[in-house]
């Protein structure tokens, strides 16, 4: 393994899935201004995540289909067979 391309700064950061509101707590180097209180009492940098293990279709084993903005809609006119 090379030396010195990893970072040494790594602390404790809470992860929250914002699609779900679950959170854990791992380890990470990424920079945040938000912070929050986790469940032992201490306050730790707070990093937000669109989806995560806990609301991916892969993991949960369900399909959910999000059409925001009706995209699914303008896709199949765009592309739809002129009859």
């Amino acid at each position: 393994m090379k030396q010195g391309i990893h970072p040494e700064s790594y602390r404790f950061v809470i992860f929250k899935d914002m699609s779900n509101g679950v959170s854990f707590l791992s380890r990470s180097t990424a920079p945040t201004k938000e912070t929050a209180q986790w469940e032992d009492g201490n306050e730790y940098p707070l990093i937000k995540l669109e989806i995560s293990n806990t609301s991916h279709p892969f993991y949960t084993g369900k399909n959910v289909l999000v059409d925001t903005a009706g995209r699914i809609d303008k896709f199949n006119k765009r592309y739809a067979k002129k009859a």
